[in-house]
């Protein structure tokens, strides 16, 4: 049987201030990079935070072929005062 040596799960995690920023970050993404599938939005509350808008969101981005550049990437988030999270 022939291992499936092509196929990889490669995340990149990129966190931003508010949901505001997340969606138009998603959006941009979309335009800058060519994306496969659209970027899974998640909340990231603090313990304690009831409230959706203080919280942190995360984009998660699959990129199984590797073709996104952690170093763009982290300047991408920049733009929304964000960052990429290092796996």
């Amino acid at each position: 049987m022939p291992e499936n040596g092509g196929v990889s799960d490669v995340r990149h995690v990129l966190v931003l201030p508010d949901r505001d920023a997340a969606q138009e970050a998603a959006e941009a993404l979309a335009e800058r990079f060519a994306l496969d599938e659209e970027p899974q939005f998640v909340r990231d509350a603090l313990a304690g935070e009831d409230d959706a808008e203080d919280a942190q969101w995360l984009l998660v981005l699959r990129d199984e072929g590797g073709r996104l550049d952690p170093r763009e990437l982290d300047e991408f988030a920049g733009e929304w005062d964000g960052w990429r999270e290092e796996p």
